[in-house]
């Protein structure tokens, strides 16, 4: 049984809402806001982006332009164009008759075109995102010279959502979700699998956000900062200690203007392709 429109926009939904309920330090969520953004735009942003990217009769490239250009015209600023470029082809690969979401995700990245390319570099000059810049081979502010895969090809050895699209979102797969399963296995509940998620990402990658915006030597130290955070988080059992030591972290970097924003977009992906599974899973055991 493949799964409906209404259950992948819901997951979209879900997994938007679990990351920003998740205490992530330097970035926004429930228990701070920051970077002159707030909660409540993210969870709108959810909520308006979710008809197109989940959209059938739409490409992949289109879902994310439309997504884009909604969530502008509603909320008037870029909360979710990383989320976006990975969730689309996350939901598009969950509409296929597949059991392997890993390898659905790769046909649906292999079908990618130029016309997909033309409007994600849209999507992208719609939403300005921070530290943008510009690039000598398919710069997104000009008419894109080969179909998405490569324009991706090009920018992933700077840039973690880039990555995703030419390793088949290894690191959502792997990373991610294995992060998380080992969470629910350690007995974490509620917030904590997906705090340990972004950790995971935070500590493990320098930020593609921070680097862009703050160079390479800072996006290393808050790296290294997150190694040291998630290890004396995993130590601590007391639930407020852990929510302190958090928020004291979040406001030193929010203090320094620091947002590791691609690492909650990853947090976000990883949290739609777990609530796409365990769709599958339960379909499976429905019709069965």
């Amino acid at each position: 049984m493949i799964l409906t429109r209404d259950q992948i926009r819901q997951a979209y939904i879900d997994a938007c809402l679990g990351e920003i309920q998740a205490l992530k330090p330097g970035n926004v969520h429930r228990f701070a806001d920051g970077h002159r953004m707030t909660a409540t735009q993210f969870l709108d942003s959810a909520e308006i982006s979710a008809g197109p990217l989940t959209d059938p009769a739409l490409r992949v490239g289109r879902r994310i332009r439309d997504a884009v250009a909604a969530t502008r015209a509603h909320v008037g600023t870029n909360t979710n164009l990383g989320i976006l470029l990975l969730c689309a082809p996350l939901a598009s690969a969950a509409e296929l008759r597949g059991a392997d979401l890993r390898l659905d995700t790769a046909r649906v990245l292999d079908a990618l075109d130029r016309e997909d390319a033309r409007d994600v570099f849209a999507a992208i000059m719609l939403a300005q995102p921070g530290g943008l810049g510009s690039a000598e081979k398919h710069d997104v502010s000009q008419e894109p010279q080969a179909g998405l895969p490569e324009a991706m090809q090009e920018a992933a050895h700077r840039d973690m959502i880039a990555r995703q699209y030419v390793t088949g979102f290894a690191d959502i797969f792997d990373t991610g979700l294995s992060a998380h399963a080992a969470a629910l296995v350690r007995g974490e509940e509620d917030m904590w699998p997906t705090v340990f998620v972004y950790l995971d990402f935070l500590s493990h990658f320098p930020d593609s956000h921070v680097a862009r915006k703050h160079g390479a030597a800072i996006a290393e130290k808050v790296r290294a900062q997150a190694e040291a955070m998630r290890a004396r988080v995993s130590a601590m059992e007391d639930g407020r200690e852990r929510e302190k030591l958090l928020l004291s972290f979040d406001r030193q970097l929010k203090a320094d203007g620091i947002n590791p924003g691609t690492s909650a977009d990853l947090t976000v992906a990883t949290l739609f392709a777990k609530n796409i599974i365990n769709l599958v899973l339960h379909n499976r055991e429905v019709s069965g």
